[in-house]
């Protein structure tokens, strides 16, 4: 007589993701090299400058950009600013905690703001309206409404199609009172120099690298990676926090996913930022 041992999902979840990998595929049905549906919404909050709702699987994340006058900072005084913030709240997943920003969101912040910065994806001189008076700071706010593991590659996708849907009114500084003149009638999109995407991997058993990974992929896994890339094929920046080590081989088979997956993001926005031009 034969007994077949049936993996608990619950009580072997290792044992259980390995089972589906010896196959080359995992328990949601997808390749290894496999993204889970990707879909881009703009203009979702009426009340935002510009905003979007980005879906990668069940994870949720959308983004609002919120534009206010300030003065530059006298080390800059011909630049603006742009203040990226992601909330990870109990809401997305039972994993977070109420309470100050989590160690996780803290990290995921950090990480938007050194894709801002090492891509150039926007130059900050674009939002000085006049030198050492007038700028505009932008509050990127990037909220997980449902967390099923990748939500970095999610919150730069809500930032750019956010920041393509941006519209600014037109501002200028009264010669009479020194005052600035917001005249909401007159609005221009932003100048977006670069459109970089991020693309993550985990690795399981040291050895095994799956693209795209949900939540449970991501605890289970010894290493995660995430690769960010240009429309230029420009390698802005590779996170690597800790874990397993890659070998280069497997490092440059992560980059040509990357920027692969880079075309297909723009190429998805571009169409949404399209239609909603049409629909106007």
């Amino acid at each position: 007589m034969i007994f077949i041992r049936k993996i608990s999902r619950v009580a072997e979840p290792l044992e259980y993701h390995r089972s589906f990998l010896k196959e080359n595929c995992r328990p949601d049905g997808r390749e290894l090299s496999e993204f889970r549906t990707t879909t881009v919404n703009i203009g979702s909050i009426s009340t935002a400058d510009g905003s979007a709702l980005v879906k990668v699987g069940n994870t949720t994340v959308i983004c609002g950009i919120k534009a206010e006058l300030t003065t530059p900072a006298v080390e800059a005084p011909g630049k603006g600013y742009i203040v990226p913030n992601v909330d990870l709240p109990p809401l997305c997943s039972s994993r977070f905690r109420p309470g100050p920003p989590g160690e996780q969101a803290q990290a995921a912040s950090q990480f938007v703001a050194d894709v801002i910065e090492s891509s150039e994806l926007m130059q900050t001189e674009d939002l000085c309206i006049e030198r050492g008076k007038l700028c505009w700071v932008l509050y990127c706010d990037m909220m997980c409404l449902d967390y099923d593991g990748n939500v970095l590659d999610a919150c730069i996708i809500a930032l750019l199609a956010a920041l393509k849907n941006t519209q600014l009114p037109e501002v200028t500084i009264s010669k009479e009172t020194s005052l600035p003149e917001v005249n909401f009638e007159e609005r221009r999109g932003l100048n977006i120099r670069k459109h970089p995407v991020g693309t993550s991997f985990c690795v399981f058993d040291d050895s095994i690298l799956i693209i795209d990974p949900t939540a449970d992929e991501e605890s289970l896994s010894t290493a995660h990676l995430t690769v960010v890339t240009d429309d230029e094929d420009r390698l802005c920046i590779v996170h690597k926090p800790g874990g397993t080590p890659l070998s280069g081989e497997k490092l440059q088979e992560c980059i040509n996913r990357a920027t692969t997956r880079q075309r297909e993001i723009q190429k998805l926005i571009d169409k949404v930022v399209r239609s909603v031009k049409a629909a106007k």
